[in-house]
């Protein structure tokens, strides 16, 4: 159902829309606005609360003194990538970053992704936390792909990636592709056959179109488990062969190492994750990552080349700029 069907939400709207004007372009206060209304303070404060949430209302900060900031900076130069810290208590555990870091991506998400576009997500722990935060933007003719499989020994792994890729479907209007295969195939040539399917070609042919690839960083090391690792989708022979690959994280279930190399790993003959160069040719490659047990993750990416957006926690930022 569209907003103006719904003349409760509709008024709603109106209402969040006029409160927003008075306020931060009138500056008047929420009492004299209160009063305007002919409503309550606390119902000003929550009008102002839902047009921030529906995208009515874009807050941005800038500051005069570190603007960008000093770390931002830095790792521009060092790296060449276009870096958004967020703020975030060094006491803060790896949950609490990770939120941290989700909800500023989720509230800023529109403004890379638009009508007649196509954004490749990555199914993950990390896009879980972004999909439940994210600021609803109308687009029309924009679709959402699916990265990698999620099929494991245990489940289809289809009500997982549904549940948040679904969310940025209907926070962008888009039309949503899922990837129906398992996120690992028992027999690489299983899935060259598989391939070669028309249906699967075209998802995969999409994938090579995509306007905007959104994805977290997976590591073994984390304190917050990445799901791949934690899932059940790898027993102990895959673990003790991605150890003596020197494998330090994945992107999509692929696996590199820490400089950023994907070849001779035999578990990648057999996932359904794009090829790295799929991803290097996409203009926007925005990666997400909190906690400083990601840093090799972070670095193996940044090696490869993969990332054009980075959003980090205030403090893995500081130590991934802190080595030579």
């Amino acid at each position: 159902m569209l907003l103006d069907d719904d003349p409760a939400q509709s008024d709603r709207t109106r209402d969040a829309l006029t409160a927003s004007q008075l306020y931060y372009l009138q500056d008047l206060t929420m009492e004299a606005i209160a009063q305007e209304l002919h409503t309550s303070r606390s119902s000003v404060s929550r009008l102002l609360s839902h047009a921030r949430a529906t995208g009515l209302v874009d807050i941005q900060i800038r500051s005069p003194l570190d603007a960008p900031s000093r770390l931002e900076q830095e790792i521009q130069a060092r790296y060449g990538v276009t870096a958004h810290v967020v703020p975030v208590s060094d006491r803060a555990n790896d949950v609490d970053r990770l939120e941290r870091v989700a909800l500023s991506v989720a509230r800023i998400l529109g403004q890379y992704f638009d009508s007649n576009m196509i954004m490749g997500i990555a199914w993950g722990s990390t896009m879980s936390a972004i999909s439940r935060h994210i600021t609803p933007k109308p687009t029309h003719n924009s679709q959402i792909v699916q990265l990698n499989g999620a099929g494991n020994m245990s489940t289809t792994g289809l009500g997982y990636a549904s549940e948040i890729l679904g969310r940025f479907g209907n926070a962008f209007g888009a039309h949503v592709q899922q990837f129906p295969v398992p996120a690992f195939f028992d027999d690489p040539l299983t899935r060259q056959a598989l391939w070669r399917e028309r249906s699967m070609a075209r998802l995969i042919e999409m994938q090579g179109r995509m306007d905007v690839a959104l994805f977290g960083l997976g590591s073994p090391f984390s304190e917050v488990p990445s799901h791949v690792y934690a899932g059940g989708y790898l027993d102990p022979d895959d673990f003790d062969a991605l150890n003596r690959d020197g494998v330090v994280g994945d992107v999509a279930t692929v696996f590199f190492r820490a400089d950023g190399s994907t070849g001779g790993i035999p578990l990648n003959e057999r996932g359904t994750g794009p090829d790295f160069a799929v991803l290097q040719r996409t203009p926007r490659r925005i990666c997400v990552v909190s906690g400083n047990s990601k840093l090799p993750s972070l670095r193996g990416a940044l090696c490869a080349d993969l990332i054009t957006d980075l959003f980090l926690d205030e403090g893995t930022a500081r130590a991934l700029v802190a080595t030579p």
